[in-house]
């Protein structure tokens, strides 16, 4: 045991999930993909958070059900490292550019010319970038629990590894909280998940001066330690508004109705322009 205390939260009752679809990468990683809905409506891609996944976020949380409710067909990934996609081993294979072409590689697939978006922490992270780099695909983004900076510096790597080779104590606070998270998910495989950390280390990070165009609400729990900087970045973006989600943690804010309501509201606006 690592001795961090994590929050549990007890999934709602949800239709069967559908079977993932594969769509292969750039460099040939293969992604499992969901479709919820009718696909001639109007498309929100939504994307994970760090050693969630597709179904765990989005699916078992309620969300998918709530926005195929609100007239949406809803696209979901299981980002490279997570879920039924490939795992790479190698730091390499996980770097923005990498999960931005991933976004866009899925886009393609699915002959889709323009998207919402819906992301949660490090998926919020992908959806900052992507909304920057793909403005014509990407009308506008949920951001959910994205603060601005670099959470990945303090990880220790090394640390890691030797617990996952050897069963090493970990002393360091937050590398304990990532890799307990990591085996609250089934079939996460450890190894690729710190590979994750590794390569996106250092990579480009959320900050007033790039900004993107697009609207943008970003949401963080009133219990999260990061709402203020969230709040911070949503005031310095020039189409970006703040939700604080009522009562919620960075672990349990995507069970959040609240969060849910919001963001699909949100959203909806985008199909009135």
């Amino acid at each position: 045991m690592l001795g961090i205390r994590m929050v549990k939260w007890f999934p709602m009752p949800t239709l069967a999930a559908p079977s993932p679809r594969s769509v292969y990468s750039p460099d040939g990683v293969k992604l499992a993909t969901y479709e919820f809905g009718d696909p001639a409506a109007p498309t929100v891609l939504v994307v994970h958070g760090f050693a969630s996944t597709a179904l765990g976020n989005w699916h078992r949380t309620g969300w998918t059900r709530d926005l195929t409710r609100a007239g949406f067909h809803v696209l979901a990934i299981d980002q490279r490292g997570h879920g039924a996609s490939d795992k790479p081993h190698s730091a390499d294979a996980y770097t923005m550019d990498a999960l931005v072409a991933d976004v866009l590689q899925v886009l393609d697939a699915y002959l889709l010319d323009e998207v919402v978006y819906a992301g949660y922490s490090l998926g919020a992270r992908v959806g900052w970038q992507a909304s920057r780099e793909l403005p014509d695909r990407i009308t506008r983004a949920v951001l959910g629990g994205i603060p601005d900076g670099d959470p990945l510096e303090r990880f220790k790597v090394a640390d890691a590894r030797a617990h996952i080779e050897s069963g090493a104590a970990v002393g360091d606070r937050l590398t304990g909280a990532y890799l307990q998270m990591a085996r609250n998910e089934p079939g996460n495989d450890l190894q690729a998940l710190v590979a994750l950390v590794e390569g996106m280390r250092g990579g480009p990070q959320p900050s007033a001066t790039n900004a993107p165009s697009r609207p943008l609400l970003f949401a963080t729990g009133s219990e999260d330690r990061i709402v203020d900087a969230s709040r911070a970045l949503a005031e310095a973006t020039p189409s970006g508004r703040f939700f604080e989600i009522p009562g919620r943690n960075h672990f349990n804010a995507p069970t959040s109705r609240a969060f849910r309501d919001e963001s699909i509201a949100f959203l909806r606006e985008g199909l009135m322009e």
